[in-house]
């Protein structure tokens, strides 16, 4: 339907918008800072530590009476499993100390470290059994705890694989274009990683491992809206060897504008579906992909060919015959 609505051909002057884009994109930047300066992302267990529990609901187990149970400060919330099943989902740190009784308190400092999870978690479902009547058995569909060191490991290979794909990338498109296409495809995906984060930590979203693979994703994605991209400009610079640079991206934007609305449009409404129908498990990471996608699409037009036409074209290095056309999806 799309197809049939969309001009054959369009001509919108989308570098004549590149200054507002550019003021537009360090106004987000410049909030996405201040709000990880200054709120922090909210870390979920697999970067903060502690453990994350999942109960099966019944007319005793709820989230009131789960609440009353435990006695530390906990999250508690109802939600809706997977399989549509009621459930109430538990996270929580470390207990006080005066409640994980006078053996663990004698332990050195080294070993309280160590073992605080793991007694904060017995100490959590011994209440629960205790007060509830919960059977662990049945009643306990997940029990996951990470302990304070594998939390920072795990923090620090999710960093590192997002660094690590960014060099890669700027690696890739160094190669298949020039320097000038590298500055501006590898400038528009640390935009588009840097406000994602920014947003989460406005909104205090869980931050996870499961965030930490959508935002590879939304490189992936942006990335190769982005090459889509270039690969027109090159095509057409060297068609229109007279035009403007100006005009020339104009051109292939122009060009391969249904493309991008239909791949990011279809993408939508599939990662819409899980958000508002896949529960609180798949929520953060299909949020972070929905609005990956939006910005994606919104580098790809204003920051990456803005810079590709500050600095300047120069495709002489390379014939057509040389490099062939990207065979992009």
């Amino acid at each position: 339907m799309l197809m049939k609505i969309w001009p054959k051909e369009t001509h919108l002057n989308f570098m004549s918008l590149r200054m507002a884009g550019t003021l537009f994109s360090l106004l987000m930047l410049t909030a996405s800072i201040f709000f990880l300066g200054t709120r922090g992302l909210n870390f979920g267990v697999d970067f903060a530590g502690g453990t994350a529990m999942e109960l099966n609901a019944t007319e005793t187990i709820n989230e009131s009476t789960v609440r009353a149970a435990i006695p530390f400060s906990a999250d508690v919330n109802a939600a809706v499993g997977t399989d549509a099943r009621k459930i109430v989902v538990v996270k929580f740190g470390e207990a006080p100390e005066a409640l994980l009784g006078p053996e663990f308190q004698a332990l050195s400092a080294a070993e309280k470290e160590e073992r605080a999870s793991g007694a904060t978690n017995e100490l959590v479902v011994r209440n629960l059994v205790e007060k509830l009547g919960i059977d662990p058995a049945t009643d306990l569909l997940k029990n996951d705890t990470v302990g304070p060191k594998v939390s920072k490991e795990l923090f620090r290979d999710g960093i590192t694989a997002l660094v690590v794909a960014l060099i890669l990338m700027l690696a890739y498109i160094w190669y298949r274009f020039e320097w000038q296409f590298s500055v501006g495809a590898v400038a528009a995906l640390a935009h588009d990683v840097i406000i994602t984060l920014g947003v989460f930590s406005a909104l205090q979203l869980e931050f996870n491992l499961t965030t930490i693979a959508a935002l590879l994703t939304i490189i992936g994605y942006s990335m190769n809206d982005t090459v889509v991209v270039f690969d027109r400009v090159r095509e057409e610079r060297r068609k229109y060897k007279k035009m403007a640079d100006r005009d020339v991206i104009n051109l292939s934007l122009n060009s391969t504008l249904s493309r991008t609305l239909l791949t990011s449009g279809t993408t939508l409404l599939a990662l819409l579906a899980i958000f508002f129908l896949g529960g609180p498990v798949l929520r953060g990471m299909s949020f972070a992909l929905i609005w990956g996608i939006v910005i994606g699409t919104y580098s790809s037009i204003f920051i990456a060919s803005s810079i590709v036409l500050s600095l300047g074209m120069d495709l002489t290095k390379k014939t057509v015959d040389d490099t062939p056309g990207f065979q992009g999806v």
